[in-house]
């Protein structure tokens, strides 16, 4: 395959940019210009012209729940993007009248109430009214989940339920529940309620599965490192993913964690798995990483920065130091969620303790998450060669964590510019599904930006960084987190060749288009996964989507926002229901691209086409 007239990012220092390449078995053959790249040509060779197109390595979030959330994105209504109150709720009633009995609506994930134009979350008489019949579960970050009169009684909740350890269920004055469940201070209450749910079975999780990779391919991502996730047991959840493996249907590269499940029994878990399999164990498509994000529970500290930070029990550091132990004894790479600079002070105790006795050597081992961590622990990370995955939280959590902390220390939340100068391997990804958003052009414009996805200035100038760098963590930078580093991340000859061409130039465009980036053509090993516009036919046709009634069918992906002209041209007159900005029933008035300020005054209606009979 030869691909030309492109403009080839490489994040190759050597050779940063090119406008052509050449692939062969998987890996990039040639780089450079169409001249140089051309000489590969044979007589079966696979030209492709990609038409001044922007060209970066394919993505790589080195922190996701690929296979935990493979298994159930065709169940999930995504609200990612979605404006306003409104929208979600129109969503929302209309996914209710598709969803047969006795599935729920679930939305987990990938939004906050700040990206709403009424700065609000829906209420519960809201979503009782949009679903008075279909059970909808509504998870927001961390902090709580909303359900509807149908879902209270799906589950079982009523006035003797008691409130769980670490969670309230929130009660009217006669004591029945309201729907309304609240991590305090973890999120247990709330996954344990959504586990409650119908699954789909073996059969649709396979292509629930498929359809997630082919969402990633279309934002771009070639790659990624799943950090396991409560409720993800293995070998049992990861009998779908290993099958699409053996069968050589991934179009993903995936490189897992394993992530304890048995509260007081992390080293029994983990004794049993280093006894199955080892790290490296797999190929370049699907392979085992090791250990985490959870070593042990009384390690976890949960950022819902609605409640005070949590301090970690007595007893941490005794549990951690033997799961550490047995895993650096056995070689076993591991990564550890860790939020706040207190509890990673504490672990790095541990971590140190450990290598005085067992040396690290280079054992590949990092942080996750790391918002508070504070300089001299960053220098500490580096001494025992650790690295930290760094996710675009704070874009979803920013004006909470203002709210407590304020906004001189959210300035430099996480402090990723203070690890880069510190020689420390940084990583980007998004922590995806339950909380973050899996797209990573969020991310992305999180970190260039210095935004929330509510619109508010987390960082200024000298805390933002470069569209290089920021691309460089999500390429580069992440391929460390798998061991991958020389072998992929760069458009460079001999690595692998994973590229995604851009909908748009990412180096050029408005901060806020940023957001809205897609690939037009994803390439994997070489081979085509994704293609659209022009490359639509060069790529694989899109399997259907099952079950019929799923929201995948319906809502793919993040929201796209239909133009105004669009609008007018297909329904010159369009009440698709209150806005929530404008204080008249007319849709068209909030996608309108008028210039108006006052978007309930007589000019902000007339310039959304209001009076366009």
């Amino acid at each position: 395959m030869i691909l030309i007239n492109g403009r080839f990012h490489t994040v190759d220092k050597s050779r940063p940019t090119a406008t052509a390449v050449a692939i062969k078995d998987g890996k990039f053959l040639a780089v450079g210009d169409i001249e140089d790249v051309m000489r590969h040509r044979t007589p079966d060779s696979q030209v492709i012209d990609l038409n001044g197109r922007t060209v970066i390595p394919g993505l790589n979030d080195s922190h996701i729940h690929l296979i935990r959330g493979g298994l159930n994105y065709n169940l999930e209504l995504r609200w990612e993007g979605v404006p306003s109150v409104a929208d979600a709720l129109r969503m929302l009633k209309e996914q209710a009248l598709r969803t047969p009995n006795p599935q729920w609506v679930r939305v987990v994930g990938g939004w906050t109430e700040f990206q709403f134009a009424e700065k609000r979350m829906p209420t519960l008489d809201e979503i009782n009214a949009a679903a008075p019949d279909t059970p909808v579960f509504v998870l927001h970050l961390y902090d709580r989940a909303l359900l509807n009169r149908a879902a209270l009684r799906a589950v079982g909740y009523t006035k003797d339920t008691p409130n769980p350890p670490g969670g309230e269920i929130q009660r009217d004055k006669a004591g029945n529940p309201t729907g309304m469940l609240v991590a305090k201070p973890n999120a247990l209450i709330l996954y344990a309620t959504l586990a409650k749910g119908p699954t789909l079975p073996r059969e649709l999780q396979v292509n629930s599965t498929r359809q997630f990779m082919r969402e990633l391919n279309r934002l771009g991502i070639t790659s990624t490192i799943d950090a396991g996730g409560g409720f993800q047991n293995y070998p049992e959840d990861y009998e779908i993913i290993s099958e699409l493996a053996r069968e050589q249907q991934l179009t993903v590269r995936i490189a897992y964690n394993l992530f304890t499940q048995n509260k007081g029994k992390e080293l029994e878990d983990f004794q049993k798995w280093t006894n199955m399999i080892k790290p490296g164990q797999g190929d370049d498509f699907y392979r085992h990483n090791g250990a985490g994000e959870m070593l042990v529970f009384s390690a976890a500290d949960f950022e819902d920065f609605l409640e005070p930070r949590p301090e970690l029990a007595a007893g941490m550091e005794d549990e951690l130091e033997k799961v550490v132990r047995h895993l650096v004894s056995q070689r076993w790479p591991f990564r550890l969620h860790a939020t706040y600079d207190e509890s990673i002070g504490r672990m790095l105790d541990v971590f140190e303790k450990v290598n005085r006795d067992t040396p690290f050597n280079g054992l590949r081992w990092m942080f996750d998450h790391a918002e508070t961590i504070t300089p001299r622990n960053i220098d500490r990370v580096r001494a025992l060669g650790g690295g930290i995955a760094i996710q675009h939280r704070m874009a979803f959590q920013g004006e909470y964590f203002v709210e407590r902390y304020g906004a001189e220390a959210a300035a430099h939340t996480p402090p990723i510019k203070r690890m880069l100068d510190a020689g420390i391997p940084v990583g980007g990804g998004t922590d995806a599904t339950r909380v973050a958003s899996y797209n990573p052009w969020t991310a992305l414009y999180w970190l260039v930006s210095g935004r929330t996805v509510g619109g508010m200035k987390l960082y200024q100038a000298g805390a933002q960084l470069s569209r290089d760098t920021a691309l460089e963590l999500w390429t580069n930078g992440s391929a460390w987190f798998s061991s991958d580093q020389g072998k992929k991340g760069r458009i460079q000859e001999g690595q692998l060749a994973d590229l995604a061409v851009l909908s748009a130039d990412f180096f050029s465009i408005q901060e806020d288009a940023i957001k809205s980036l897609e690939s037009v053509l994803t390439v994997v090993g070489g081979k085509i996964v994704f293609g659209a516009n022009e490359f639509v036919n060069l790529a694989p046709p899109p399997i259907p989507v099952l079950p019929d009634w799923s929201p995948v069918k319906t809502v793919p992906g993040h929201y796209r926002q239909v133009s105004a002209r669009q609008q007018v041209a297909a329904l010159p007159h369009q009440c698709a229901g209150a806005c929530g900005v404008h204080m008249h029933a007319h849709d068209v008035a909030r996608k309108s691209s008028v210039p108006i300020s006052n978007y309930s005054g007589f000019w902000g209606a007339l310039g959304c086409s209001c009076f366009a009979f």
